[in-house]
Parts: C-alpha cells; sequence; structure tokens
C-alpha cells in the first residue's frame, strides 16, 4: 500500500510539469497567435482601405475628366471664334456649360493680364499665383490647379482648375477657370467612409493641400508629402506628424497632379485586438476556455466572411458575365438591323412595284413577313442587352400579373395548380407594361415547363421596403421601396452548372428543338430596364423560386394619349439624310423621294454638317443615323443645334434603348426611331415634325 501511495504522490510533480508546461506552450501560443491575427488585421484592413482608396480616386477621376473634356471642348471653341469671350452672348454660354459640369459652380475667362473678361456668375478668383504649374508655363493640353481660396461671400473653400486659351485670329488669350467647391474633390467620401477614424485628403503635386485632412491635430508638410510619394507600395504603415499611427493609402491622378490619400487609425482598428490580448493574463484554465471559443467565435466570422466572398464573387461573376454577352447580343442586333432596315425598306418600294395578285407581290409579301419577324427577334435580342427601344409609361403592375395568370388559367395541363396571391393593389411602375408582361409570362411558362408531371405554381406580389443593400443570386439590390413579384414551382430544380448560365441567351436545358432559350434572358433584360434586380433560389429536386424586384414609382399614371398621327404627302421639302451605310442612304433618297420629299444623302456627318453650314435654310428637316465612324448622330444633333435650333431632328439608329433616349433628347433629337423601321413609320414621324 505505501509503495502505492509513494508512485502516486511520486506523478504530481510530472503532472504540474506537464500542466506548467502545457499551461506555458499555450501562453506562448496565444501570444503568438495574438501576435498572428494582429498582422492578419492589419493587412485585411490594409486591403480594405487600398480598394476604398481606388474606388474613390476613380471616381473622382471620372468627374475630372468629364469636366477636363468640356474645358477643352470650350477651348476649342474658343480658338475657333464659335464661343465669345466678352459681353452677355460669352456670359449666357458660359452658364449653360456650367449647367453641363456636375463639380462646377462657375466658369469664367480671363485674359493674359488677369482681367476678367466673362463670367458665368460673380464668383470669387484665385490668385493667378497661386497654380500649379504656373498659368505662364502652362502647355496646351495641360491643366493647372490653385491653392484653395475662400469664398468671401459663402466662407466655402474653393478650387480652380485652369486651361489655357488662344484665338488666332487676334492672337489675344487667356485662361478658362473652372471654380468648384473644394470639397467637391471628396467625391463620395462621406456615405463611403469606413469608420469615423477614417481620414481623407486631397493634395496638390507639390504638397498643398486642397480639401480634408490625414490627421487630427497636424497637417503633413511638403517634406512629408515628398517622402510619401517616394514609396513604391501604395497602402502601407506611417506615424504621422501628430504621433499616431495610421494605415495610409495613396493613390495619384498623374493627369491633374492630385495625389489622394485615404488613413485609418491603427489604435482604432486594433481595439478589438488588444481587449482579446488581455484575456491573456487571465489563469490557465479560463484561457482554455477563451481560446476554444476564440477558435470557434474566429472559424465561424471567416467562415461567414468567405461564404459572404465567395457569393459576392459568384453574383460579380455572373453580372459580369450577362454584362459581356449583352452588349455582344447588342451588337450583333444593331448590325443586323442595319440589314434588315433595307431590306425593309426596298421590301416595300418593290412590293408597291409589283403588280396587285401577282406571284411577284405575293413572293414580296414573303420576304416582309420574314424581315418583320426578323426585326422580333431582333427586339427580344435587344431586350436582353438593354438596348432594344421601349415605352415609358406609369402603370399598375397587378391587373397585368392577373390578366397573364387568367390567359394561363385557361390553357393549364392537367395536374398543374396556380396558386396565386397579388397584395400590391394599387401599386405603380414606371416603364413599358408590354415587357413586364412579356416577363411575368415568360417566369411562369418556364415554372409550368419545369413540372412536366403536374405541380402546384405559386405566384405573390407585394410590397417590400428594403432598408439596406442586399447581395442576390444574380445582382445586387439597392435600399428602396420595391414591387416583389415571386414566381415558385415544384418542379426538378436547378442544378449548380445550370444556375451558372441560367439568363445567357440562347441557352436551354430542354434540347435544340424546344426553345430559343430567350425566355429567361428576355426577363433579365426586362428587369434591368426597369432598374430592378433578380433573385433565384433552387436546389435540384425541390423546385425553384424566382423573385423578380421592380422600383415603385410614386408619379401618377399617364393619361391616355392621343392616337398617332397620320401619315400624309411632303410637299417638296428638302431632307439632309446622313447614314455612313450607302445602301441605306440610297433607301431613304428613294423612299422619300416617293413621299414627296427632296432628300439629299450623305454617308459622311462631316460632309453633310458643312452642307448645312453652306445653306442653313435649304433644309426642312435632318434625318441621321447614331452610330457613324468620325461623328456619331448625338454629335452631330449638338453641332447643328449650335447652327439651327429649332430645325426638326429625326434619328434612326438599330441600337435604340433607354440610354440612347435620354442621350438623344439632351442632345436635341426631336425623335427617334429604331431600325428596321417601315415607311409608315418615317411617314408618320416626318408628319408630325414638319408644318403642314
Amino acid at each position: 500500500m505505501q509503495g502505492i501511495l509513494r508512485k502516486r504522490w511520486a506523478t504530481v510533480p510530472r503532472l504540474w510539469a506537464v500542466g506548467l508546461g502545457l499551461g506555458l506552450s499555450l501562453v506562448v501560443t496565444a501570444v503568438v497567435a495574438l501576435w498572428h491575427l494582429r498582422g492578419e488585421t492589419i493587412d485585411s484592413q490594409a486591403r480594405e482601405l487600398s480598394l476604398l482608396s481606388l474606388a474613390l480616386t476613380d471616381e473622382i477621376h471620372r468627374e475630372l475628366r468629364g469636366m477636363n473634356a468640356g474645358l477643352h471642348a470650350m477651348q476649342v471653341e474658343l480658338e475657333e471664334g464659335s464661343l465669345p469671350t466678352t459681353g452677355t452672348a460669352a456670359e449666357r454660354a458660359l452658364r449653360t456649360r456650367t449647367e453641363l459640369m456636375s463639380m462646377v459652380d462657375s466658369l469664367s475667362l480671363v485674359d493674359r493680364n488677369n482681367r476678367l473678361l466673362a463670367a458665368s456668375v460673380p464668383s470669387a478668383l484665385p490668385d493667378p499665383a497661386s497654380f500649379s504649374p504656373g498659368l505662364n508655363q502652362l502647355d496646351e493640353d495641360a491643366v493647372a490647379v490653385s491653392r484653395p481660396f475662400a469664398d468671401p461671400r459663402s466662407h466655402t473653400m474653393l478650387v480652380t482648375m485652369a486651361v489655357p486659351f488662344t484665338r488666332p485670329l487676334d492672337g489675344s488669350g487667356g485662361w478658362i477657370f473652372a471654380t468648384m467647391p473644394a470639397e467637391a474633390l471628396l467625391g463620395a467620401f462621406s456615405v463611403a467612409s469606413p469608420a469615423a477614424d477614417a481620414r481623407m485628403a486631397v493634395f496638390r503635386r507639390d504638397g498643398v493641400l486642397l480639401v480634408g485632412g490625414v490627421v487630427n491635430k497636424a497637417r503633413w508638410d511638403e517634406a512629408t508629402i515628398a517622402k510619401r510619394l517616394a514609396t513604391q507600395r501604395s497602402t502601407e504603415l506611417r506615424q504621422l506628424p501628430d504621433g499616431t499611427e495610421r494605415l495610409v493609402a495613396l493613390h495619384s491622378l498623374e493627369r491633374y497632379g492630385l495625389e489622394v490619400v485615404l488613413t485609418r487609425d491603427l489604435d482604432v482598428m486594433l481595439v478589438s485586438w488588444r481587449e482579446a490580448a488581455q484575456l491573456t493574463a487571465v489563469g490557465l484554465v479560463l484561457l482554455l476556455v477563451v481560446l476554444a471559443a476564440s477558435v470557434h467565435l474566429v472559424h465561424g466570422a471567416n467562415q461567414r466572411r468567405a461564404t459572404a466572398q465567395a457569393a459576392l464573387q459568384t453574383q460579380l461573376s455572373r453580372a459580369n458575365k450577362l454584362e459581356s454577352l449583352g452588349e455582344l447580343a447588342g451588337g450583333v442586333a444593331h448590325d443586323f438591323n442595319n440589314v434588315l432596315a433595307a431590306i425593309v425598306g426596298f421590301g416595300e418600294m418593290a412590293q408597291d412595284a409589283a403588280a396587285p395578285g401577282s406571284a411577284q407581290a405575293r413572293h414580296l409579301d414573303k420576304v416582309l413577313q420574314a424581315a418583320l419577324r426578323g426585326k422580333a427577334l431582333v427586339e427580344r435580342i435587344l431586350s436582353f442587352g438593354r438596348g432594344g427601344g421601349c415605352a415609358s409609361t406609369v402603370f399598375e403592375l397587378e391587373p397585368i400579373v392577373a390578366e397573364v395568370l387568367t390567359l394561363l388559367a385557361a390553357t393549364l395541363r392537367p395536374g398543374v395548380v396556380l396558386e396565386r396571391g397579388l397584395e400590391a393593389h394599387g401599386a405603380l411602375l414606371r416603364g413599358d407594361p408590354t415587357q413586364a408582361f412579356e416577363a411575368v409570362m415568360n417566369l411562369c411558362t418556364n415554372a409550368m415547363q419545369a413540372m412536366p408531371q403536374g405541380g402546384m405554381v405559386g405566384v405573390q406580389l407585394v410590397r417590400e421596403q428594403v432598408p439596406a443593400l442586399r447581395v442576390l443570386s444574380h445582382t445586387q439590390l439597392l435600399p428602396g421601396p420595391y414591387l416583389v413579384l415571386s414566381v415558385t414551382d415544384r418542379g426538378t430544380g436547378i442544378t449548380p452548372e445550370v444556375m451558372e448560365r441560367l439568363f445567357e441567351p440562347f441557352f436551354t436545358t430542354r434540347g435544340a428543338h424546344a426553345g430559343t432559350g430567350l425566355g429567361l434572358a428576355v426577363v433579365h433584360g426586362v428587369v434591368a430596364e426597369f432598374g430592378g434586380a433578380i433573385d433565384v433560389q433552387s436546389k435540384p429536386g425541390q423546385g425553384a423560386r424566382f423573385t423578380l424586384y421592380f422600383p415603385e414609382c410614386t408619379d401618377a399614371p399617364d393619361a391616355a394619349k392621343a392616337g398617332a398621327a397620320l401619315a400624309s404627302v411632303g410637299g417638296g421639302q428638302t431632307l439632309l439624310v446622313v447614314d455612313d451605310e450607302p445602301t441605306l442612304v440610297a433607301l431613304a433618297e428613294e423612299m422619300f423621294s416617293s413621299m414627296g420629299y427632296q432628300p439629299v444623302g450623305y454617308t459622311d456627318p462631316i460632309a453633310a454638317l458643312q452642307a448645312l453650314r453652306d445653306e442653313p435654310q435649304r433644309f426642312a428637316a435632318v434625318v441621321t443615323d447614331e452610330v457613324m465612324p468620325g461623328m456619331t448622330g448625338i454629335q452631330l444633333t449638338e453641332a447643328i443645334r449650335q447652327l439651327t435650333p429649332t430645325l426638326p431632328i429625326l434619328m434612326v439608329s438599330g441600337y435604340g434603348g433607354a440610354s440612347l433616349a435620354q442621350r438623344a433628347a439632351s442632345a436635341g433629337v426631336s425623335k427617334l426611331l429604331t431600325k428596321p423601321m417601315q415607311r409608315a413609320d418615317l411617314a408618320r414621324a416626318l408628319a408630325l415634325l414638319l408644318p403642314s
């Protein structure tokens, strides 16, 4: 018995040694792990800060690039003499151009003696000596930036960008000043700021601070700026003049001589890490518990972060793929529309020349029918590619969904049951109701085809207020009020491989002879046209749920439109016809001649513009294409509007789309038609534009 007890007592020191060794090992491991976690935290925050800095810099660059393009356009106008430098006309022209530059508050013309020639609005001007590079050393295509200066009226800080100009006729010249609030250079930082300790500043290349700040109590001096510019890393840890350690991300805007700096306080970022480090002072048992809990929490956090990042990457990959396919589809459809335009136009004229009831007339009827079917197919492709022209009106969605369900109910296969839940009475959308009808019909039809043996299709329409950004299966959903349409089936479900290609045009899982594969592609295009989003949830064997989010409209419904104007015969008016396709110019000349007009065709838009400059009173209207080499239809319209503000301009494009319609209207286009157009469409458009 005593021997046994001695053996047991002898094991106690060894147990303590093992326990102590294990405790020390755990302490060392914890310290190493905490130090490693500190480095990971800094690296992760550095990556996030660098990405945010890059995004903010890119946003500022886009704004400055647009403003710079406007300034250099004015530079060309001044050199050509088309833009006056003094008087009421100059001030009016400057006000017009100020409205086109979102960042700019005022535009001014200053001569070489620093005297103000004209200004869009009365505004403070910077000291000419405050620009970098100096105004007198400024090249024609360069930009100079002033030091910030105070507006005496609003007491806000302003910054001015300047470009030179010279008038060849008299050798005079000076500078164009574009003045903006200094805060405008911070872009969306106030919205995108990751935390309260984040700081942003914009410096000139010579170290002059234009706006913002990077520390609380002190500013960087020029020596520190030069040292920062010498480093090769865009993001690193720095000790700043106020004694704080901060992560610093820097990106350059070489064209404008600016440096965008974004910083975060290291102490703030490491608060959670320090709290974890303090737990190491607790006893061994608590350390084991805390470590176990920490491992569990860190693992869970990393798993959630990885899951979220994977979801974002999948969503981004799908969105990029669909966007690329949309651009490809839109480009092919645009070229095909030009071919169809020639077929329809010459086909209609050949049909007029054919004897009624003859074989030739019948054959031409078939040609036109086939061309119009091709036009319908192109419209579906353009709908996917967000390039199709569409009506825009305010309408109620619930009656359209009810109409689709009524039509489907009359043709249901045995075993298929429709279950509806429409709870959005009076809710409105802005867009094309025909597109909404087609999207709902395609989704419901797709759901029924997924259940060849029968089953239930559920259709629900509700209002929903989305409070924050939401990542969906194929898009991102911005906050706001939405009409949410969900279509659920209990079919075979969707495999991950099919999910990746779900909205690609011409992709189908039902065989080569069971469909075109455009149904869901059209749904994607329609939702994108409305500015909405799509979410698809499915597992193989468990059915699928398609959810469409449409931004709710609060405008009043559009009143019924008056009937279309009847086509009328022209009265000999001269039309200027511009298209880079010689075949389409020849077609237009012959077609307009048959309508009673006198067309003059050009395949070169620059030559057409010169003809209008030579004889501005000769032409009653202009008919132009949009996509042309040398000068687009939008650019041609803008140039024409400077010559004759009231001349009717009819644009005919094979691309169309809401974006083109908006840009065309802003440029001054009177009416927009989509190729291929029929003769009646052209006749009605001209009847509306030209006085009888």
